[in-house]
């Protein structure tokens, strides 16, 4: 057993693991944070993703120790409060969700790709970066309407901010 610690969605917390827990089990099992899910366990289908010091990881390819020491944001670490982030409100707003089960990886996987991609997304580049990220249910178009819509009023609220300074 090794000890872990992190600062998970803005908190500080540590717990005990084996060496061989994986992220996503370590952030469901050991801190309750069921938003990650796991589909695959093999690094396929994205829906483990989280942000891990900043940059987009699929949890199920990273041990819980490796991570100790780490910042790590989580869908649930998104919202502010009862406020969604963006990405968030424009998957709800484009319906970019069936059964959800992908979206809190597509939707983590989008807010590093808009991150990224500061001066803007075009179709191309989204379905692209969606490459790591399967949906079973959607065939994709609403999630890219989303993203885009996203990353525009992401854009926006930036060049706003910059004027008003």
């Amino acid at each position: 057993m090794s000890d872990v610690s992190l600062m998970v969605n803005g908190k500080r917390v540590s717990g005990a693991a084996e060496d061989r827990t994986l992220l996503v089990h370590f952030l469901r099992e050991n801190l309750g944070l069921t938003g990650t899910h796991v589909g695959c366990d093999t690094s396929q289908c994205g829906a483990c993703v989280v942000h891990v010091d900043g940059k987009a990881v699929k949890s199920c390819s990273m041990l819980a120790v490796q991570a100790s020491g780490s910042t790590v944001v989580t869908i649930e670490g998104l919202a502010n409060g009862a406020d969604l982030h963006p990405v968030q409100a424009a998957f709800k707003e484009h319906h970019g969700l069936q059964c959800g089960f992908c979206t809190p990886g597509m939707i983590m996987t989008a807010t590093d790709m808009i991150s990224r991609h500061p001066e803007g997304l075009d179709e191309a580049t989204v379905r692209a970066e969606l490459e790591g990220n399967i949906c079973r249910c959607t065939g994709y178009h609403n999630i890219v309407k989303a993203i885009l819509a996203a990353s525009k009023t992401m854009k926006g609220s930036k060049g706003r901010a910059k004027q008003a300074a």
